[in-house]
C-alpha cells in the first residue's frame, strides 16, 4: 500500500483555502441537487454520551470519502457540543486510499461554507449577526473575515467574553449582549448554536430575513412559527423526509404539500430562490457527506500542490 497522508487538525484547517472551498461546496451542492451523488443517509451509533455518524460520499469530479464524527455532549460547557472525528479521503478510480485528515475542521469550514452560499444566494443587503460562540461560529466568522472582510458581521451568545473572542476573528466583528436585539437589526441570521430546544423567535426576525441554521443536532434552533412562515431550503432532500440524525429536527413532520428547495438548484440557475425582499428564508442545513468530499478533496489538493491555478481573489 502507498504512503497514505495523515494530516492533523491544525494541517487540515490550514488547507482548507476558502475561495477553492466555496467553489467545491457549490459543486459538490449542484451535484446533490441533481442527484449526481452517491451518499447513502447518515447513519448512527448511538452511546450514552453522543452519537458516532458514518457518512461515506462520492462527488463526479471531487472524489470519493467517509467521515466518521462523534456528536458528544461538552461537561465543560453545558449545552454545546462536541464534533470529532475523521474523515478519509479514497482514490475513486482504484479505490486507494489516500489520506485521512481531521475531521473537526472539516466539518466546521464546509457547514460554514454551506451557509455562506445560502445567505449569498437568498440574502437582501443589510447587517448579518453569527448567533454561537462555539467551533461552528468560529469557523462562520473566519470564512466571512476572509471573504469579505471590510463587512461589518455581529457576534451574539450567552458567554459575551467567548462572543468577543469571536468577533475578534472578523476585522469588522464586534460582540453584543443580546442575541434578542441583535437579531431583531438583521438581514441575515447565521445561528451555530448546539440547542437542544429553539434559539430564536419567529417574531424576531424582520421581514426578509435569510436564516441560515446549522446547529441543532441534538434538538430544534428554531421555533416552530419560524419554520411555518419561511420558504425553506436545504442540502438534500432528506433533510425534510428523513428522521434525526440525518433529518432536521425542525422539519419533521412538514405538510406534504410544503415545498422544500435544495439550494443546489438555487446555485445552479434550476430553482428560484428569494421571491420577494420581505420573504423570510431558512435554510436548514444538517450536513451531507458531498460537502465532506469537497472540504478532502480542497485539502488534498492543497497539500499535494495539485492546484495549478491561484487562489481566487
Amino acid at each position: 500500500m502507498n504512503d497514505i497522508l495523515v494530516l492533523d487538525g491544525a494541517a487540515t484547517a490550514a488547507a482548507l483555502a476558502p475561495h477553492r472551498l466555496m467553489s467545491a461546496v457549490a459543486d459538490a451542492l449542484v451535484a446533490v441537487a441533481r442527484d449526481h451523488v452517491s451518499a447513502p443517509p447518515r447513519i448512527a451509533a448511538f452511546a450514552p454520551g453522543g452519537l458516532l455518524g458514518a457518512m461515506p460520499g462520492y462527488v463526479p469530479g471531487l472524489g470519493l470519502a467517509a467521515k466518521l464524527v462523534s456528536v458528544f455532549a461538552d461537561p465543560d460547557r453545558p449545552g454545546r457540543s462536541t464534533h470529532r472525528g475523521i474523515v478519509a479521503l479514497f482514490d475513486s478510480e482504484d479505490g486507494r486510499p489516500l489520506a485521512v485528515m481531521d475531521a473537526e475542521p472539516i466539518t466546521a469550514w464546509r457547514t460554514a461554507a454551506a451557509a455562506t452560499h445560502s445567505a449569498l444566494a437568498l440574502a437582501r443587503p443589510g447587517p448579518a449577526v453569527v448567533v454561537g460562540t462555539g467551533a461552528q461560529a468560529r469557523a462562520q466568522v473566519s470564512l466571512l473575515a476572509s471573504l469579505r472582510p471590510a463587512e461589518p458581521v455581529t457576534v451574539a451568545g450567552r458567554d459575551h467574553a467567548a462572543a468577543r473572542a469571536t468577533a475578534g476573528l472578523h476585522p469588522a466583528g464586534r460582540a453584543v449582549d443580546s442575541i434578542e436585539a441583535a437579531v431583531r437589526e438583521a438581514t441575515t441570521v447565521y445561528c451555530c448554536t448546539g440547542a437542544t430546544r429553539p434559539v430564536l423567535r419567529r417574531h424576531w426576525l424582520a421581514p426578509g430575513t435569510h436564516v441560515s441554521s446549522v446547529g441543532g443536532s441534538h434538538g430544534p434552533e428554531l421555533d416552530p412559527e419560524t419554520v411555518r412562515d419561511a420558504a425553506l431550503f436545504t442540502e438534500w432532500p432528506g433533510a425534510a423526509t428523513t428522521p434525526p440524525p440525518s433529518g432536521a429536527h425542525e422539519l419533521q413532520g412538514l405538510p406534504a404539500d410544503r415545498a422544500v428547495t435544495l439550494l443546489g438548484s438555487v446555485l445552479s440557475g434550476d430553482a428560484p430562490g428569494r421571491r420577494s425582499p420581505d420573504e423570510l428564508t431558512v435554510f436548514k442545513s444538517t450536513g451531507h457527506a458531498a460537502l465532506d468530499v469537497a472540504a478532502a478533496y480542497v485539502v488534498h489538493r492543497t497539500v499535494t500542490g495539485g492546484f495549478t491555478e491561484d487562489p481566487l481573489p
